[in-house]
């Protein structure tokens, strides 16, 4: 191959197309499901969990606030695939549009999205909510040590957490994607114009070029933030110290 060539990703990848349905297909579908007591009872249930792991995070933010005086937690984000999503994925599956088939084979019905000022807050957050031993983790992709072609970084975690109803305990799901402010903002660019029409491979590429290009800039960014930030902390503690010491001298 020559050096110079350059393969750049497609703003489609390839491996999260999701299948194109019939439409009207499609809305049979969503209605089948919108209309079923049981879909809106498990729905109810991703809810639920998606509100156990908000709390779980919340907890260790306002903990963190106290303990060493900042939050690494900026925002929580939450949402349930839509049903036209569900219906897509398991289609793609080859699986029964059942509620069961939902609850066995798809892991990211419910999502909650925590965004950290720093990188290695997002290591720290997700490895205090995998002690926990009440919270099943059942699969992680670290797509900032090994990004996805196209530059998307963030950490992924799919967890099982029990939820307990009037009938009983039930163990959900839920998908938990961590990453920086600037990995997020990336990401909403990236996934908006992924969704764009009209788009001429030509323009693609170029988008995908730039996209990339940016992504590695943003990186950086983070890592030299990150860095500042352990310097800061570093003055800190030598000021603590210092103090400590002229108060065992008096």
């Amino acid at each position: 191959m020559n050096e110079e060539t350059i393969l750049l990703p497609s703003l489609r990848e390839k491996e999260v197309e999701l299948p194109v349905i019939n439409e009207d297909l499609l809305e049979q579908l969503k209605a089948m499901m919108l209309q079923s007591q049981q879909f809106q009872e498990m729905m109810m249930m991703y809810k639920c969990a998606i509100r156990e792991v908000r709390t779980k995070a919340e907890v260790l933010n306002d903990e963190m606030s106290v303990r060493y005086h900042r939050n690494p937690i900026s925002s929580i984000t939450s949402r349930v695939k839509k049903p036209e999503s569900i219906a897509q994925k398991l289609y793609k599956k080859n699986l029964p549009f059942t509620v069961e088939a939902i609850m066995t084979n798809l892991s990211d019905v419910a999502g909650v999205r925590i965004i950290c000022e720093f990188i290695d807050d997002i290591y720290a957050i997700a490895a205090m909510l995998a002690m926990q031993d009440d919270l099943r983790l059942i699969k992680i992709k670290d797509y900032i040590k090994y990004p996805k072609p196209n530059g998307y970084r963030s950490y992924h975690m799919i967890v099982e957490i029990p939820v307990f109803f009037s009938k009983g305990k039930t163990p959900m799901r839920v998908e938990i994607q961590i990453r920086t402010i600037a990995m997020d903002f990336w990401a909403s660019l990236d996934h908006e114009l992924k969704y764009k029409k009209n788009i001429d491979q030509e323009e693609e590429e170029a988008i995908a070029a730039e996209l990339l290009f940016c992504a590695d800039r943003i990186a950086e960014t983070d890592r030299i933030m990150q860095q500042i930030r352990m310097k800061l902390d570093g003055v800190e503690e030598k000021k603590s110290e210092d103090k400590s010491e002229i108060i065992i001298e008096g």
